[in-house]
Formats: structure tokens, C-alpha cells, sequence
């Protein structure tokens, strides 16, 4: 991942509404939320929900998908991963300062194994 990528993500990610947003979307998993139920959850008038959904998906972290008349968001998972992994990779020193329990180096060790094959 480009360090712009990381920064577009990580920048879009940095505002109250828009993180939990992408945190009400985790919550859903991959089936996501249509937008009328999102704005109904987090309080979030359509025309403010519409210019945060469009920086989550600009920054590649959220899909969406026409469902009939609504429009349903879900999280890029593949995108949330390699977030972290760029995060891991490059401020953990790939292991060195995080615990050999940690998540992340879990995942750092899988998408290595992915990336050997």
C-alpha cells in the first residue's frame, strides 16, 4: 500500500461521524446497511450521511450497491486489512515493538503467507 493510500484512509477515518459510521458498518458484516437505516441509527441527517458515506467510499473503506429504491454501504473488509497491515508493517517494524500475540501480527504473517504463494 502507497503511503497516500494510507493517509486518504486514515484521514477519512479521522472525523466523529465518519468513524462511527465505519464502525456501525463493521458491526453489520459484509451484508453492510441501506443508507435510510444507517442515518436512522446514528441520528445523522440524509444530506450529511450522503457526504460522509461518499469520503468512506472515495477512501476505498465502504462499497455500495443499489437494493431495489435504497442504496445498502458495507465495509471494504479487504481494504480495512490491508489498512492495518500497512499499520503493522511499518510503525510495529513488522513485529519487533508489538506482542507475539498481537492481532496484528497474526494478520502480518497471513498476508505474507498470501503474498509467497
Amino acid at each position: 500500500m502507497e503511503a497516500t493510500t494510507a493517509l486518504d484512509r486514515l484521514g477519512a477515518l479521522a472525523q466523529e461521524t465518519r468513524l462511527a459510521l465505519f464502525r456501525l458498518l463493521v458491526r453489520q458484516g459484509p451484508a453492510g446497511a441501506a443508507a435510510g437505516e444507517i442515518g436512522a441509527a446514528l441520528a445523522v441527517p440524509a444530506p450529511t450521511l450522503s457526504f460522509h458515506l461518499a469520503q468512506l467510499e472515495r477512501a476505498g473503506l465502504v462499497t455500495s450497491r443499489r437494493a431495489g429504491r435504497s442504496i445498502r454501504y458495507a465495509t471494504n473488509f479487504a481494504a480495512m486489512e490491508e489498512l492495518l497491515a500497512y499499520l503493522y508493517d511499518n510503525c510495529c517494524q513488522g513485529g519487533a515493538s508489538c506482542p507475539p500475540d498481537s492481532p496484528l501480527v497474526a494478520l502480518s504473517r497471513a498476508r505474507k503467507g498470501k503474498a509467497a504463494k
